[in-house]
């Protein structure tokens, strides 16, 4: 189905059109285009996209956005760069879809996954998603242009390391409802402390359409912080968590042996079972500001909990595979995408509620936490022990400081060993497997410890 045609591009980023052509869709990295897509050739401080257009072309694009002429269908303009927002722009204004923003310390893509997953079964294949966690300066205009006209709703993830960031990303996607999951310790390191990170995260409130709402954290020590926020930009606000007094909570949370649970909500003036999937105690919350956002919208609730019932574990971010590898079978829990304190903390207590014959729990460093890494990663030890752990991989240099304080225990009860890199922590994890392990990957994207669980499904029975 068409996405976009060169005329519409052209007006729509004021360019000029060589070449008539269609796209079916757009992308900025050469290595993701494929049939029939656009391909916007993105000046970077790294690299130029210029660079990549035969190779994109070779790939399959129809056409390009470049600021220099090339041999082939293209809109021509000044700066690429801003030829995307513009796009961006265009898409939002042509599309009546429900739009939903999502943003939190922790919890972004998963709520934001959750939610698609709710809306597009009940309006038959009418959601549409950002994918991956594109949600930066450049992630979220392009999730926005890859929306067709038809779409009857619009989830996007926005995130931010810094004040103002959100802002602009917010007055882009203009919601209807804003969504903040969590606010919590991550990148710390540029902000003087959780306040002002509560403070950044409610720039969302600045873009929500008149008349919208603020889906926002009870549970939380920032929510009177948020609500202000929110007050201040005359938005109706809702409030869920495990509390019974926000407007959305659970009344009842049975916990199933697959590490779901059975939940029983009342969700503004109305009350629903339904079964997740998901493992955690951040996973129900999280669920709850999904199901208030699908009764804001509209959707169907009941079959928003089937929805949520069917999920899957999402990679990076909490999927389970059991894999027979060398003879060993292990339950790999694959949290390799991101890491910060709070989920850090989340993440190694859904571990100790995992059966298991040996608790293993390879952590990476967590980044962006400035002056105070040390502090945070020194208390990963504690939640080791409440979980029961009984061995830690660490890797990176960060965890240096966490290894040094498991070695001054007299009597250690984790066994533990430090290394730099995620092939040095594969090697030796190598070495140590048993069969029976319930194995924990966690860390900052940037560490790579992905390729360890790809590794370990090379070996998947």
């Amino acid at each position: 189905m068409t996405l976009w045609t060169s005329d519409e591009i052209a007006r729509a980023v004021g360019g000029e059109a060589v070449g008539q052509f269609t796209c079916t869709g757009v992308a900025f990295d050469s290595r993701e285009i494929s049939d029939g897509d656009l391909f916007l050739a993105l000046k970077g401080e790294q690299s130029d996209g210029h660079l990549y257009i035969d190779t994109a072309l070779k790939n399959g694009a129809s056409g390009a956005i470049v600021s220099t002429p090339i041999d082939a269908p293209h809109i021509l303009v000044d700066d690429t760069t801003a030829a995307l927002n513009d796009l961006a722009h265009a898409s939002r204004t042509r599309c009546d879809a429900f739009i939903i923003g999502v943003t939190g310390s922790a919890g972004k893509t998963g709520t934001k996954e959750a939610l698609f997953a709710a809306l597009d079964r009940s309006s038959m294949s009418k959601a549409h998603r950002s994918v991956k966690s594109y949600n930066n300066h450049v992630g979220v205009p392009l999730s926005l242009s890859r929306m067709s006209a038809d779409s009857k709703y619009g989830i996007f993830e926005m995130g931010m390391n810094h004040s103002g960031e959100l802002r602009e990303l917010s007055a882009i996607v203009r919601p209807h409802i804003a969504i903040v999951t969590t606010i919590a310790p991550a990148h710390v390191e540029f902000f003087k402390d959780e306040t002002e990170i509560a403070a950044a995260k409610a720039e969302i409130f600045e873009g929500v359409l008149h008349g919208g709402h603020a889906i926002l954290p009870y549970d939380n020590p920032h929510f009177e912080q948020l609500k202000s926020a929110a007050k201040a930009q005359d938005l109706n606000i809702i409030s869920f968590g495990l509390d019974r007094a926000a407007d959305v909570h659970a009344i009842d949370i049975v916990k199933a042996a697959d590490g779901g649970s059975l939940i029983t909500a009342k969700i503004m003036d109305k009350s629903l079972v339904y079964s997740l999937s998901q493992p955690g105690d951040h996973w129900v919350a999280n669920s709850l500001a999904v199901m208030a956002a699908v009764s804001l919208a509209g959707g169907d609730l009941a079959i928003a909990g089937l929805a949520l019932a069917d999920m899957g574990g999402l990679v990076g971010r909490g999927a389970r595979h059991n894999i027979c590898y060398q003879g060993n079978n292990i339950l790999v829990i694959d949290e390799s995408y991101n890491a910060n304190p709070s989920s850090m903390r989340a993440t190694i207590s859904q571990l100790g509620l995992t059966s298991a014959s040996r608790r293993v729990a390879i952590l990476g460093v967590m980044g962006e936490l400035g002056d105070k890494s040390a502090e945070y990663h020194m208390q990963i030890e504690q939640y080791l022990r409440d979980a029961k752990v009984d061995y830690a991989l660490l890797v990176g240099e960060e965890m240096k400081i966490l290894a040094k304080q498991l070695q001054s225990r007299v009597e250690p009860e984790i066994k533990y060993d430090h290394c730099s890199t995620s092939q040095e922590a594969m090697d030796i994890y190598e070495s140590r497997m048993e069969d029976g392990d319930v194995v924990l990957v966690k860390g900052s994207n940037f560490l790579g410890l992905s390729k360890i669980v790809e590794k370990l499904q090379g070996g998947k029975s």
